[in-house]
């Protein structure tokens, strides 16, 4: 572990991709807060200002968020819906459940990559059968976090029939 490591804050835990990576899940009424993000042409403008209060109210509402889960749902060019997975309803938040059975893969590289990475993962998910019915981004770690690891996973999650 080098110096910077131990002494800069880390605000993203480290993000293991054998749990995610070419999985087929099931989630069952799964909880989870929402936001909007803004974008310019699918870049995210305001996306660590909408996870702080995100962040902030799951802390005020004493609640959990497992695994750091949040899911991106690229909605148009100029915005973003955000859900983020808690561990139980959060008081004046948007609160919504998600259910239904899913698979995730795994990629690591620049955001740039993200078109390449949904055409790869729609060729696997059809090659496994899969009908996609909707995809969410996963961006495990914030820029600077995945600077500090030496690595930047984005998991693509698609809802499948």
């Amino acid at each position: 572990m080098t110096k910077e490591l131990t002494t800069e804050t880390i605000c993203c835990p480290e993000f293991d991709p054998i749990h995610w990576d070419e999985k087929k899940f099931s989630w069952e009424n799964k909880k989870f807060i929402t936001d909007k993000v803004r974008t310019l042409f699918y870049m995210p403008l305001n996306f660590g200002k909408v996870m702080t209060r995100l962040s902030d109210t799951v802390t005020k509402a004493n609640a959990d968020m497992p695994d750091w889960l949040c899911l991106s749902d690229h909605t148009s060019k100029w915005n973003m819906a955000l859900y983020l997975a808690v561990s139980k309803d959060i008081p004046g938040a948007a609160n919504t459940t998600l259910s239904g059975r899913f698979f995730s893969k795994v990629y690591e590289g620049p955001f740039k990559d993200t078109g390449k990475w949904s055409k790869d993962f729609e060729g696997i998910a059809k090659s496994k059968g899969f009908q996609i019915k909707k995809l969410y981004m996963w961006y495990t770690t914030c820029p600077k976090c995945a600077k500090k690891y030496g690595k930047n996973y984005v998991v693509i999650i698609g809802q499948i029939g």
